[in-house]
This record gives C-alpha cells, structure tokens and sequence, in this order.
C-alpha cells in the first residue's frame, strides 16, 4: 500500500501572520499587548507566555522587541530582539525618561565607553557594518533623547 508522493517527508509549514511587540522580559502575561496579538491568530498564549518568560528570566525588567512567527497550524516561533537605545541610553545614565525639549534641558549623561558597550549589545540588530558608525547612530539617539555625551 503506497502513502503517497510525501510519504517520510515533513510538510512545510506555511506562515500566515508576523507580529512585533514589545514586552518586559520574564513578565509576560496573557494581558495586552500579548493576549490582544496573538489571540486573533488562534494561538496558544498560555505557551507563549509560558516560553517568552522562561527564554528572557535573566532579563527581567528589561523591554524586549519579539517578533512572533505565526504558521497555518497555529504553531509559532520568536525571535528576541536586542532592547530598544533609548531603554539601555536610559539604564546607562540613570534617568527615568528623555527630555521633552532635548536641545534646551538635559536630563542626564553617557560616556563614550558606555556608547561603545550599547553598540555591543545592540549591533546585530543596528543598520551598520561597522561599530563606529553604530556608535553614531547611538549618540544620535541619546542626544535626541536630552542625554549629552561626554569624553
């Protein structure tokens, strides 16, 4: 009795949704903005839930950029992202947010060796090939943020 042609073979999964959220590490919940993207797509929260904060314990507090692989068996995968300069700008200068008006009041400071530590974090996930133009692109980011750099 022949299976047919796929017989032994895997099918391919097809993808059918990509979500970005944004979520605290190790403290996902079912909650927004979890439950709200993920739930039209018909997948398992719970799971998720349950994989997110196991992945991201040792990160906890710290926001993550995810990005959720959604496939037509309503299976998925994730992909964890380096966390956002502005949060790690804000860690590093022991400020709780950036300046409403960056040019005019200056809520705290960087170091060029800090910048350089953000770059490392940050630069499989920074548009660069190489680190002194990503450390621009951070100083950039903190100046716009009312964070002076300094020597």
């Amino acid at each position: 009795m022949s299976l047919g042609w796929h017989q032994g073979k895997k099918m391919a999964k097809n993808i059918t949704g990509e979500i970005k959220v944004q979520i605290t590490g190790g403290q996902a919940t079912p909650a927004p903005p979890v439950g709200t993207a993920l739930g039209p797509h018909g997948v398992n929260i719970g799971q998720f839930v349950q994989q997110f904060n196991e992945r991201t314990k040792d990160m906890s507090g710290m926001v993550l950029p995810v990005v959720i692989t959604i496939y037509d068996d309503r299976s998925f995968d994730f992909i964890l992202k380096s966390p956002p300069a502005a949060v790690l700008l804000k860690q590093a200068a022991q400020v709780a947010k950036g300046s409403g008006n960056p040019k005019a009041d200056k809520v705290g400071t960087v170091t060029k060796d800090q910048i350089k530590e953000i770059v490392k974090t940050k630069f499989a996930d920074l548009n660069s090939s190489c680190p002194e133009q990503a450390s621009l692109m951070i100083e950039g980011t903190a100046r716009s943020m009312g964070i002076e750099v300094v020597d």
